[in-house]
């Protein structure tokens, strides 16, 4: 053997040394970072929340501060969004929009979580009759067309037929599009336990007798978290579009918390002598859509195992 080859052997050796070395999360790290349009989605996401906490110092002015004299101006140097039609800076409400749509998407995700996570958990685990129920259930909420569901809850809601939820528009919006949007979740969890219940751990820990409850919490919970941290990525922009879908038909958040599905809809009646009133709510409606999808596909690809 030659010494280039010796040498070739041993740098292909000290290589994979050093990748074995390396833990679960830098490679999923490294995996992500070579995809670019997941760092693009993950640039976009973190402008987003950064606008929606600090809307309050970054807004030029509040979102319902109005001005008739500027009623109707197009993007300038003063108004680069331009201005509606009772005087609001279109900057100011697109990005308090994008506010209201980061807060109704996150407590929508985070009830269905509460909802879906917990329900998914017990169909795998318990199986027989609770995984019966709660599939029947499940079959039911698919069967059911989603947005028209979700409609007709908020125009319920709206009449005042649940005098027991708050007065908030926002968290109203929030648990509607969370009842309607559960069922992905549930679906997931359970087949994540059916597959993990059936590895050699989890028998080793019942055989020592824990119990289901911590069999459940130690062992199949946390190895069941990477594809649910991929599916709730992929859920935001979905509760982010259901209620710009529900703001632009009148029945979610209406004025005068701003919505940027609300604005899409005020705009319609003006769109052929205002484009601008449509333009930029409608750009930040699919900027954090595709923002939060590729960050949701870029983690999928990262903490895919097959590629650890």
């Amino acid at each position: 053997m030659t010494a280039s080859a010796a040498s070739a052997i041993q740098t292909s050796e000290s290589l994979a040394m050093q990748k074995k070395s390396r833990t679960n999360f830098q490679l999923a790290r490294a995996r992500f970072m070579r995809q670019k349009l997941a760092v693009a989605g993950l640039c976009i996401v973190l402008i987003f929340v950064f606008l929606a906490v600090f809307a309050p110092w970054v807004a030029p002015s509040s979102y319902d501060q109005a001005s008739l004299l500027d009623a109707n101006k197009f993007p300038s140097r003063e108004f680069p969004f331009g201005t509606d039609t009772i005087g609001h800076d279109m900057v100011s409400r697109v990005i308090y929009g994008i506010r209201t749509s980061l807060i109704v998407a996150g407590a929508a995700v985070s009830m269905a979580c509460l909802i879906g996570i917990p329900l998914g958990l017990a169909a795998g685990l318990r199986g027989g009759w609770t995984d019966f129920i709660i599939l029947r259930v499940v079959e039911i909420m698919t069967a059911l067309p989603g947005i028209l569901f979700a409609i007709f809850l908020m125009s319920v809601i709206n009449s005042g037929a649940f005098p027991i939820l708050p007065n908030n528009q926002v968290f109203n919006v929030a648990l509607v599009i969370a009842v309607t949007s559960w069922v992905p979740l549930c679906r997931l969890m359970r087949a994540q336990i059916l597959t993990l219940r059936e590895q050699e751990y989890v028998t080793a820990a019942r055989a020592i007798g824990a119990s289901e409850l911590r069999v459940a919490l130690t062992h199949l919970f946390p190895n069941a978290i990477a594809p649910m941290i991929i599916a709730l990525t992929l859920a935001i922009p979905a509760a982010i579009f259901a209620e710009a879908g529900l703001s632009f038909i009148g029945v979610g958040v209406n004025e005068p918390v701003p919505s940027l599905g609300k604005m899409v809809s005020d705009s319609r009646q003006y769109i052929q002598l205002y484009w601008h009133l449509a333009l930029f709510p409608s750009l930040a409606i699919a900027l954090a859509v595709l923002g939060f999808a590729f960050l949701g596909d870029g983690l999928r690809d990262a903490l895919d195992p097959r590629q650890i």
